[in-house]
């Protein structure tokens, strides 16, 4: 039964996002504002080298629910994300929703967070790989590589999810106070599922559609490397032997 309208803060990370911060900025902003929910989206500029942050501070001002927080040096992905996710907080928020800036994640399946929220699950996760999810214009080994490792991790966690690696997913802040991480990566995903197991209650799961990073923007910083697949499955590991 649907209880209440929840608060959450969108959380986004940017470095050296120049092409799209604009673009991504009103594509979120036109999301939220459809919804009766409070809410607002963060950005957080993380150190970029490049003219993301005088785009941020010309169009700042447009946005009453937007709050930009600037990094004076590159701290990572990680440190990024608890930055916007500490903002967050002490904007008495009920949750924190955490997407990329490239618009892979497409901000009009927000409001499907925001029905999961509405029942108080702990953890919304959305996944490419249940009914009604999918994947578009990714190379078909990055998909089976993804696929693999995710069900591998999902096995090993024990938990009912289908795409534990996936970034675009919301949690309670209350419970997200109560643990530390200390990944600066995009394993951090990982690390936050594994210490949120013991304390986390529920899950859902989203479906969405990933699509391809747009060629105008930067490469993507993410490679596959035999350290980034231990980095990713030390913590299903972790958890299912009880550590």
């Amino acid at each position: 039964m649907v209880t209440s309208l929840p608060s959450f803060a969108v959380v986004i990370p940017m470095f050296n996002e120049e092409t799209g911060a604009q673009r991504c900025i009103e594509a979120v902003c036109a999301q939220l504002a459809k919804l009766p929910n409070r809410c607002k989206l963060i950005v957080v500029e993380d150190g970029g080298s490049d003219k993301t942050r005088q785009i941020l501070e010309n169009i700042g001002p447009s946005y009453q629910n937007l709050e930009i927080i600037y990094h004076k040096e590159n701290k990572g992905y990680g440190r990024a994300l608890m930055t916007g996710a500490a903002s967050a907080a002490a904007g008495g928020f009920d949750y924190v929703l955490f997407m990329d800036s490239d618009l892979t994640n497409d901000p009009a399946d927000i409001p499907k967070f925001v029905a999961e929220m509405a029942h108080q699950v702990d953890v919304i996760k959305a996944t490419r790989y249940s009914d009604g999810g999918g994947v578009q214009g990714v190379p078909w080994y990055r998909v089976l590589i993804s696929r693999i490792g995710n069900s591998v991790a999902s096995a090993l966690f024990h938990l009912p999810l289908s795409d534990c690696t996936n970034g675009f997913r919301a949690v309670k802040l209350n419970l997200l106070q109560q643990i530390s991480l200390k990944e600066n990566g995009f394993s951090l995903i990982m690390e936050e599922l594994y210490r949120l197991k013991p304390l986390a209650k529920s899950y859902g799961r989203v479906p969405v559609t990933l699509t391809s990073r747009a060629g105008n923007l930067r490469a993507t910083s993410f490679r596959y490397r035999l350290s980034v697949f231990w980095d990713y499955l030390k913590y299903p590991l972790r958890s299912c032997l009880g550590i």
